[in-house]
């Protein structure tokens, strides 16, 4: 589901963000603290799996953070 969402904010908001989907145990993933099997990052800061999860609210987060 997260990364349904994902895809489709890059679909919306096009060159203006950098989509990268990595498993858990990737080399970039090892620098962060993984808490669970779904997790999601903007600008290196861990992103509330509710907000995640939902694509209005990170379409909200997202155009805020612009």
């Amino acid at each position: 589901m997260a990364i349904g969402v994902a895809k489709s904010m890059k679909k919306d908001f096009g060159d203006t963000i950098d989509l990268n989907i990595y498993t858990n145990d990737s080399q970039e993933a090892k620098g962060f603290e993984i808490r669970s099997s779904t997790n999601v990052f903007i600008n290196g800061k861990c992103v509330s799996l509710d907000t995640a999860l939902s694509k209005d609210k990170m379409k909200a987060f997202l155009k805020e953070k612009m």
